[in-house]
């Protein structure tokens, strides 16, 4: 595998959450540079090294609701 993705949205509490895609791996931070550390070692302990991801890539996704 060359990559993992993780969709990345701010959590309601406050922070920001992060779950890989096809992967079942969910983590949340209070920072986006406390993420991408927590991140880094949460697919780290989820792959074995021989099958670890060369990359990580986050894709943030910001939902926005308004009234007509």
């Amino acid at each position: 595998m060359n990559e993992i993705i993780f969709l990345v949205q701010e959590a309601d509490e406050g922070g920001y959450t992060a779950k890989a895609l096809g992967e079942s791996i969910m983590t949340q931070a209070e920072s986006l540079e406390e993420l991408k550390v927590i991140v880094k070692d949460a697919v780290k302990c989820h792959f074995e090294l021989n099958k670890l991801p060369k990359m990580i890539r986050l894709h943030f996704v910001k939902e926005e609701v308004f009234a007509v």
